[in-house]
Order: structure tokens, then C-alpha cells, then sequence
């Protein structure tokens, strides 16, 4: 399964040993799923990166940076689509261009309108949905 993950969740897993976001990075390798993400993630992921505390950029850095696939950043895209924040739909146009399954976000306000639905087949969850989804299709 292919996990595009937004910078939210980026956020997340460096700041937090405990949440869902760094628990989708812990069981990736076990569960066959292939963690993508965007240069235009990763640059607003270095930016914030010190926001959930001290030990999240060098645990960004080391340890969760060097699991993802960088996937190209995308602009544009085929198809009809009705996306209201601009500065988000790089996210979504990204991860439908990677042919990712799933896109990860915590960024409830600017994705509340996709957050628990599909966009052209994609499923828009936050980790703790996606994680919820999975276990009880007995997959985790």
C-alpha cells in the first residue's frame, strides 16, 4: 500500500513517540506500506520542524526523513477538481500523481471537506482513521 503523507503527519511523528502518525512509520516496513511524501512536504516539515520540540527536527532528520520515497510535487492535474485551499492542493495533487492508496493528514480545517472520503479513488484519513480502518479489516 502506498501512504502519501502530508506534512501534518510529518510533524507529528518527529514530535510524538506515541501517536498514530509515528506508529504508520514504525509498522510500515511490516505492513508492506511505502510511506511517500513531496519535496513541497518536506520543505514545510523543515520549516516547522522545531515546533513539537527540541528533539523533533534531529529525530526528522535521522530517523523519519530517510523512510520516505519523495515523490515529484504537482501543480497540475487531468481531471475536474474542486479543491478550496490553494496552498493544500499541492498535497492532493501529489499524492493522486504518485498513485498513492491512501493520503495521511491531521490538517482537519483545510482537508475537512475530504478528510474521511475518496478523491478519485484516493482515501483521505487521518492516521488515526487509517490505522482504525485497517486493523478491523484484520490487516494490523
Amino acid at each position: 500500500m502506498r501512504l502519501f503523507l502530508d506534512a501534518s503527519v510529518l510533524l507529528a511523528a518527529a514530535g510524538s513517540a506515541k501517536g498514530a502518525s509515528r506508529f504508520v512509520f514504525e509498522k510500515a516496513a511490516d505492513h508492506g506500506w511505502r510511506l511517500l511524501t513531496s519535496a513541497y512536504c518536506v520543505e514545510e516539515t523543515e520549516r516547522n520542524a522545531r515546533k513539537p520540540g527540541p528533539k523533533a527536527a534531529p529525530y526528522w532528520r535521522t530517523a523519519l526523513l530517510p523512510d520516505l520515497t519523495l515523490v515529484p510535487t504537482e501543480l497540475a492535474f487531468d481531471k475536474a477538481l474542486v479543491f478550496p485551499k490553494a496552498k493544500d492542493r499541492p498535497v492532493l495533487l501529489s499524492a493522486l500523481g504518485a498513485g498513492a492508496d491512501a493520503l495521511l493528514t491531521l490538517d482537519e480545517s483545510d482537508f475537512h471537506k475530504v478528510i474521511g472520503a475518496q478523491v478519485y479513488g484516493l482515501q483521505v484519513r487521518s492516521p488515526g482513521q487509517f490505522l482504525i480502518e485497517q486493523r478491523e479489516a484484520g490487516l494490523l
